[in-house]
């Protein structure tokens, strides 16, 4: 854990150093940079930090890094790629972009999600390019804006044209988008009696809270400016930038992590693919199913494991972490039977420390 905890302050320190430069450079210098947005600036450095470090732990778990590299290792294959070709761009979709998965539960929760998922996703994504001054508007003419993106001249449009109305008016699209998800979270975690027997209020609500004054407080800087003539501007100002700090700092250590952790499904997807499908091809050349030891069939009756591999990297796991569930002789290791016969192990076992016989 020592070398682990090494391992994630080193990528820690690169990733914020090159952050830096790339803000340094994407700004001209600090030339494009607005300094009425450091406090953004730092908060968001820091989260970025922070999940880095955080990222870098969990990768370092014994079963998260083998199969994280043993997943990373299926996608770089030729052989694997020309076979899950298709299976990558589905994963993507049914597990991050459209989270399908979820609306087989509840279409409630689905909409809920997504909503919640693309209102942080476009914000961020919008936000942390103004923030670092990579991005910046410059009048061209008396009717026209142009955008720049790192020092460099991109589209120019209109400022009364819809595409003009659309990008200055993202983040309150994204609000609203937010708005819905996080209504429909809220309303869940105070009528769901399973919720809430379990949540926490600072890992489950405050997260919502704090995401929900965001977008509040977001459009009513959009009132203010172009409703209210500008009246109490300043004080929303200074309560959105404290929401919106706090809310980043929160970030690496809160229920939105999992955000992050979340692309990591698709390693686990490949891996539990091209596993099965090895073991559907090798089993498929005689003529009849494989009971020997190490083909990914339970040592007592035969039925079939997920995957050799899978089983050989869960007792590499075990090793890591200093447990050993070697049966002695000719019994191999516990992780050698299915569900079922590790139960009727169990209970031989109890039989036998009984004396053989029952209470």
């Amino acid at each position: 854990m020592e070398n682990v905890r090494q391992r994630a302050w080193i990528v820690t320190a690169i990733v914020t150093v090159v952050l830096l430069a790339l803000i340094y450079i994407g700004s001209r210098g600090l030339r494009d940079f607005d300094s009425a947005l450091i406090g953004y600036c730092v908060a968001s450095i820091f989260a970025i930090a922070a999940m880095t470090h955080r990222y870098m732990l969990w990768l370092g778990r014994p079963p998260t890094w083998r199969y994280f590299r043993a997943g990373w290792s299926h996608f770089l294959s030729m052989e694997n790629f020309r076979r899950y070709t298709l299976m990558i761009p589905k994963a993507w979709w049914t597990d991050i972009f459209g989270q399908t998965f979820i609306r087989k539960r509840s279409m409630t929760r689905w909409i809920m999600h997504m909503a919640i998922f693309w209102g942080v996703l476009l914000s961020v994504a919008v936000t942390f390019p103004l923030t670092f001054g990579w991005v910046r508007f410059t009048l061209k003419g008396t009717d026209q804006y142009t955008a720049w993106f790192f020092g460099f001249p991109t589209i120019s449009f209109p400022i009364e044209a819809r595409t003009g109305f659309a990008i200055f008016h993202i983040l309150d699209f994204t609000a609203i988008l937010l708005i819905i998800g996080l209504s429909i979270a809220i309303w869940r975690r105070v009528t769901d009696l399973g919720l809430l027997t379990s949540q926490r209020f600072g890992f489950d609500l405050m997260p919502l809270i704090l995401l929900f004054s965001i977008a509040i407080t977001g459009l009513a800087l959009t009132a203010s400016s172009g409703w209210w003539e500008g009246k109490f501007y300043w004080f929303i100002a200074l309560v959105h930038e404290v929401v919106v700090v706090l809310w980043l700092l929160s970030l690496p250590f809160g229920k939105f992590f999992h955000i992050i952790q979340r692309p990591a499904s698709i390693g686990v997807t490949l891996y539990q693919s091209v596993n099965q499908d090895m073991e559907h091809y090798g089993a498929s050349d005689t003529a009849e199913p494989a009971r020997a030891i190490g083909t990914g069939t339970c040592r007592r009756c035969g039925e079939a494991l997920p995957s050799q591999q899978f089983i050989t990297d869960l007792k590499g796991v075990l090793g890591d972490l200093g447990q050993d569930y070697d049966l002695g002789g000719e019994m191999g290791r516990l992780q050698d039977y299915c569900p079922t016969c590790k139960r009727v192990l169990r209970g031989q076992a109890y039989y036998e420390m009984m004396g053989r016989r029952f209470l």
